[in-house]
Parts: structure tokens; C-alpha cells; sequence
């Protein structure tokens, strides 16, 4: 469907993996990500872009887009926080680079931020937290992610008063993947969502909207509230 000149719809700009790839007859490295993340952009209303990790222009990316979604991926690297790795633990350094750039450019510019499961994690790092590297062995389950490529289910409760619970109501049914969580959250960051083990789920900076959730909402396409309240909130920018 072609857009008009006068096309007025927010320019969402989503951090991407770098990454080996088969595809077609190629065998290469490729820059990718889960196409239900652009789809759900798409349902609320805004223009989905795709920002690979392989440049430091980060002001001159966040001049262009409206909003920012830092997505899933691979753990952050232990050393950013002080810590050693945990054999479980896997990076992607040139990733953490780049989206620390863009999340201190996308406050500097007053943009719009969600963050998904690592995002969540990137922005709480970025601001002075700590992560936990394996919650099998700090909340003795795998209920966070029961197997590879499968996703838990839970609750999430909200905090009342909180951007989340604007967005979500009081508690919310999530689909979650990840075996870190955060330990000390970063500065400005208040928790706003728990799941039933007492992992923080969702944090948030009151007064702006950055705002991080540790599940994966772009796996329900029923339900797209939280990238339309990123866009609605990137329309004001």
C-alpha cells in the first residue's frame, strides 16, 4: 500500500542482530530480526525501521526516527556491570555498543524508548545496574525460559500508578525468554512489575517514556498496547 506525502505516521526505529545466516542459496552474515516485532510496529500504527549494529552515528539514527525499541538478544556483556561471565552467559559486544549509543542519544533527544527482555537490561546497564547471569540458580526455576526456542508463561504484576499499569492494567499475562534478569537497577529506574518469584519484569524512568518489560510482548500479536503507546507517544515528539 503506498503512502501519501503527507504520511504522518511515526518512524520506529528497531535495534537488529548481526548475525550468521542461511537463506535462499546464501550462507553469510546477516543483519535480522523476528519479523513479529516489525508486524506489531505496524498494528499500532508506525513505520517499523531496522538499525544494525555497525555504526556510531547515534544521534544522527535517533534525528531520524521518532521512537526507539532496544529488542531481544543476546546477554550484555558481564564486564560493563563489573562482573565476571557466568559460563551461561553469551554477548554480543558490538551490539551493547551500539545500543548504549543509541539509548544515551534517544534520552538526549527526548525520544520515546521501549526496551524488550535484553533492552530492558541494556537500559538499566546503561544507567549504572547490575544483572543477575543465571536465574536457575538464583530463583531455583527454569520458569523463565523452560527450554531452547520455547517460551514460559506467567503474571506480571503492576505497580498502581506506574506508565505499565497505564498501558496494562494491574497484571498482565506474559510470554517470557531469558535467563538474566536484573539484580541492582540503574539510576533513575524504579521497578514496576514483579512475576510471581519476585524477578523485576518491568521498570520504568517516571516523567518520560523509557520503559522496559523482561517478557516478550511482540510474541502476542493480539495484543500490540505497549508498541502503541510507544508510537502514541512518538507522535509528540
Amino acid at each position: 500500500m503506498a503512502s501519501s506525502a503527507s504520511d504522518h505516521r511515526p518512524v520506529i526505529g528497531l535495534t537488529s542482530y548481526l548475525e550468521p545466516a542461511k537463506f535462499l542459496v546464501w550462507d553469510t552474515e546477516a543483519v535480522l530480526l523476528h519479523r513479529v516485532y516489525v508486524d506489531c510496529v505496524v498494528a499500532a500504527g508506525g513505520l517499523p525501521v531496522l538499525l544494525p549494529p555497525v555504526s556510531d552515528g547515534y544521534g544522527r539514527l535517533m534525528s531520524t526516527v521518532d521512537g526507539l525499541v532496544l529488542t531481544g538478544g543476546a546477554d550484555v556483556e558481564p564486564e560493563r556491570y563489573g562482573r565476571e561471565p557466568h559460563p551461561a552467559t553469551y554477548v554480543r559486544p558490538e551490539r551493547d555498543a551500539f545500543e548504549f549509543g543509541l539509548f544515551e542519544a534517544a534520552r538526549k533527544a527526548g525520544k520515546p524508548v521501549l526496551g524488550v527482555c535484553r533492552g530492558l537490561q541494556v537500559m538499566s546497564v546503561a544507567l549504572g545496574g547490575t544483572l543477575a547471569q543465571h536465574l536457575p540458580e538464583s530463583v531455583h526455576t527454569t520458569e523463565h525460559q523452560p527450554a531452547p526456542a520455547t517460551f514460559g508463561r506467567g503474571t506480571v504484576t503492576l505497580a498502581e500508578g506506574s506508565r505499565a499499569a497505564a498501558i496494562l492494567g494491574p497484571e498482565t499475562k506474559t510470554l517470557c525468554y531469558h535467563h538474566q534478569a536484573i539484580d541492582r537497577l540503574g539510576a533513575g529506574l524504579e521497578a514496576v512489575g514483579w512475576a510471581a518469584d519476585g524477578t523485576i519484569e518491568a521498570a520504568e524512568v517516571p516523567g518520560e517514556f523509557t520503559l522496559g518489560v523482561q517478557w516478550h510482548p511482540e510474541q502476542d500479536s493480539d495484543d500490540v498496547r505497549l508498541f502503541q503507546a510507544l508510537v502514541d507517544a512518538s507522535k509528540e515528539k
